[in-house]
């Protein structure tokens, strides 16, 4: 997994994964074995990862994010493979169609590119003064942002009376400078997209968010609940839920090319009232009635 093994939400996204291969009747330690690896964002150890699996020659791989799955594309094409969390798998070469995937790898996109124009949508209802927002993304883990969100995004602001932006980041310095840097213009928002450097720093950043008053919305329910204002985003236990029922069929003898590759149904909404209230902001009742989860 492109994650780190201590990162807020791994461990919820591994139960839900184990507890329905379990289902499936398959246990971990008895009748299959699970060898985890963990990316943590670093490509050179993501690809020392995939090397050190190809020698144990397993039966299926699952493999969550991008930055995880394309040195395994590279190394293989012939094991099954399952990935999660991985945006425009067509356009970047994974699979040849959602319908029929081809080759060796199926499973499950995370985002409609349109999502974009709805994250700034859901900031603007939360923040109304927000008239500047930057999309702050690693262009080494996140190579997609620009091609995949940006358009949306460039789309919907004129429209909701905002300018958009990109700003790219790549350690903890940049994020620190970066939102201290937008934090001083009056009326500046953040989008943090679907990037597992940002998942990791999940803490971080909404901290640095909160202390800049910095109004932000976040691609993953994981950040809200460590202090983000507000995430809109993929149900990712859900995903690892199916994720592991194609496990499942392909270990009892399904093809790869066979299984489509699922876009997401499911989303979660998820409002951090402590942070609105230290933000000085006043979320909307009809904001409030629809979020999934709300954070007292």
């Amino acid at each position: 997994m492109d994650i780190g093994e201590t990162d807020a939400g791994a461990k919820g996204w591994v139960e839900a994964f184990e507890t329905s291969l379990d289902a499936s009747g398959w246990h971990n330690g008895h009748n299959c074995a699970i060898d985890y690896r963990w990316g943590a964002s670093n490509p050179e150890r993501l690809a020392r990862n995939a090397q050190e699996l190809l020698q144990s020659t397993p039966d299926v791989f699952l493999v969550h994010g991008t930055p995880a799955l394309a040195p395994l594309r590279k190394a293989n094409t012939t094991i099954p493979v399952v990935f999660t969390a991985v945006s425009d798998p067509v356009g970047q070469g994974f699979v040849a169609n959602l319908s029929h995937p081809g080759g060796n790898m199926t499973g499950f996109s995370n985002y409609d590119p349109n999502i974009g124009g709805k994250w700034l949508q859901v900031l603007k209802e939360i923040a109304p003064s927000v008239t500047n927002v930057a999309v702050m993304f690693n262009p080494r883990t996140s190579p997609y942002n620009v091609t995949l969100f940006m358009p949306s995004i460039e789309v919907a602001a004129p429209t909701l009376g905002m300018v958009s932006s990109q700003v790219a980041v790549s350690d903890d310095d940049d994020v620190l400078r970066t939102i201290g840097l937008l934090g001083s213009k009056p009326g500046t928002g953040l989008i943090i997209p679907s990037d597992p450097f940002m998942f990791g720093r999940a803490a971080l950043i909404a901290s640095l968010a909160i202390s800049n008053r910095l109004p932000a919305i976040y691609a993953f329910s994981g950040f809200a609940r460590a202090g983000g204002l507000v995430a809109y985003g993929v149900d990712m236990e859900e995903q690892l839920r199916k994720a592991a029922g194609y496990v499942d069929r392909l270990l009892k003898g399904d093809k790869p090319a066979d299984l489509p590759v699922q876009t997401p149904i499911k989303y979660e909404f998820v409002i951090n009232m402590r942070t609105a209230k230290a933000l000085g902001l006043t979320i909307p009742p009809d904001v409030l009635a629809i979020a999934d989860e709300v954070i007292e």
